[in-house]
This record gives structure tokens, C-alpha cells and sequence, in this order.
């Protein structure tokens, strides 16, 4: 315990230790003190200078957990686990928040469990290509687990009523957690296809269709100042026919006209707009 050494503070009852390199006591040190700061914070007042030094002594002092911690993840490569360590030390300082001397519970068997929750949830929130509720995201997991294991077991792709009853869950859930399997990973529509013979074929030549409804969205642009134009009783008649889809017969008793008549002023006035949309072409 070279980096600590004892320092009688000002205020009555403050902080009896002063540690020189927090970042440099040696774990088995750290659980020993780290009882003493928690006990400091208990008696000292949140918000004042010694409270602060005490909480971020203890913080930096127990680092080497959110490195162990983070040590179970470090597949992930050597860029993202400097992100799993920030996030780690999140839980650290819920952890350290939260943490009860009375409990007579070890800090590191509290920590831990606060450090590695936060890096899981760090992951679920940010993995997922596309975010999907979090009962899915395990279900995912399940799904992956018990397909496997039927495969083992049946020789064969199970079946989602065999899945279901593995898993104790519905037909419908598992359909769900199989639609939802497609969020986690996303591939971009310039994507190059692999053994394509032009070998310059992309993923978005082979997805999709032809929307027949942005020709409908040109027509209605092209329409909307011809309709403008048009005279008051024309744009009326244009309403009631198409927007509230009465027929020649109703549009008649309503405006008291023959249907024979609104028949005549429909055709003359889709005539026109007709015209004046070919034109436009």
C-alpha cells in the first residue's frame, strides 16, 4: 500500500486517507480500502469537496473490475473494447452509488454484476442493425439456442412447432423471433452479389419492384393547377364523383340536375383535363 498515506483533513470526520495514484493500488488493497472510503461516505455530506474526493477515489481505485469485467468480451477486437470499458465504468459508478456498507456484502461481488449488465445492455441497444424490443433480442438468442439443438438432435431444420415447444413459447412468437432475427445484421443496396456474371451486379438490382403508384403521383402534380382553373360547379362535381364517390344519380339530387346533365358536364370537364395533361407530356 506504497501510494496511500494518512492525512488528517480540516473538516471533522473528512477523509482520513489520502491516495496518492488510486489508479496504481493493487486490487487486493483496493477491496480493503475501498471499505473505509464507503464507510467516509457514509458520514460525509454529498456534494462537498470530501465526499467528491472519496466517491472518485473509489472510482479510480476499482477500475481493474470493469478490466475484468470487460476481459469476457474481448473477442470483440481491440476498437470496441475501449468502448465495452467506458461503458463498464457507467456500471462502475451505479454501482458504487448504490452499494450499501450495512449489507456486509464484498463490493466486488455487487459491482461486478452492475459492470457486466451495463456492458450487455450497451450491446443490445447498439448491435442491432435495426432496433427491435428487447423480449425479441432474447428471444433471438433462444431461438438460435434451440434450433441448434435440434438440429443436433433431429438431423434436420426443425420445425416451428417443434421450436415452440422446445421453447415453451407459441407458433406465432416463434414466427416473430424469426422475423426479427433479420434486424440484427444489414447489408448496404450497393452490396456487390457474388457470382453474378456480369460480376458487377449489387444487391439492389435483385430487391424490389416498380411502385405503379409514382405514376399516379406525377398525373396529381401535373392536375393540381389544371383544377385550379377549373370553374367552382367543375371542381365540385370532380369532388362528389371521385373524392366522395357518389354516383351520377346522387350528384344529381343533390344539386338538383338531371343525371343525364352531370353526366354531360363530367365528361366535357375529364375531357378537358385530359387534353391539358397530354399536353403537359
Amino acid at each position: 500500500m506504497g501510494a496511500v498515506k494518512t492525512d488528517v483533513c480540516a473538516a471533522d470526520e473528512a477523509v482520513g486517507l489520502e491516495v496518492t495514484d488510486p489508479a496504481a493500488v493493487a486490487p487486493k488493497d483496493a477491496r480493503e480500502l475501498s471499505k473505509v472510503f464507503f464507510d467516509q461516505l457514509t458520514r460525509l455530506e454529498e456534494g462537498t469537496p470530501e465526499y467528491q474526493y472519496a466517491r472518485n477515489t473509489l472510482i479510480e481505485m476499482n477500475m481493474s473490475l470493469v478490466r475484468y469485467a470487460a476481459g469476457r468480451f474481448r473477442s470483440r477486437g481491440p476498437e470496441e473494447m475501449e468502448d465495452i470499458v467506458q461503458v463498464g465504468m457507467i456500471g462502475l459508478i451505479k454501482a458504487i452509488d448504490r452499494f450499501e456498507i450495512s449489507r456486509e456484502v464484498e463490493f466486488t461481488s455487487f459491482a461486478v454484476p452492475y459492470i457486466v449488465g451495463e456492458i450487455k445492455r450497451f450491446f443490445r441497444d447498439t448491435s442491432w442493425a435495426v432496433h427491435v424490443p428487447r423480449r425479441l433480442q432474447e428471444a433471438r438468442v433462444q431461438l438460435a439456442r434451440a434450433t441448434e439443438e435440434l438440429r443436433s438432435r433431429l438431423g434436420r431444420t426443425p420445425t416451428v412447432k417443434e421450436l415452440s415447444e422446445l421453447m415453451c413459447l407459441s407458433e406465432e412468437e416463434v414466427v416473430e423471433a424469426r422475423l426479427a432475427s433479420n434486424g440484427y445484421n444489414s447489408a448496404s443496396l450497393d452490396a456487390a452479389i457474388g457470382g453474378s456474371e456480369d460480376g458487377e451486379s449489387v444487391l439492389q438490382d435483385f430487391i424490389g419492384t416498380e411502385d405503379a403508384a409514382l405514376e399516379l403521383v406525377e398525373d396529381f402534380h401535373a392536375l393540381a393547377p389544371m383544377i385550379a382553373e377549373l370553374e367552382e360547379r367543375d371542381r365540385l362535381l370532380l369532388h362528389l364523383r371521385f373524392v366522395e364517390e357518389l354516383t351520377q344519380a346522387q350528384i344529381g339530387e343533390r344539386l338538383g340536375v338531371s343525371q343525364m346533365h352531370v353526366s354531360r358536364l363530367l365528361s366535357r370537364t375529364l375531357k378537358r383535363l385530359k387534353e391539358g395533361l397530354l399536353t403537359t407530356m
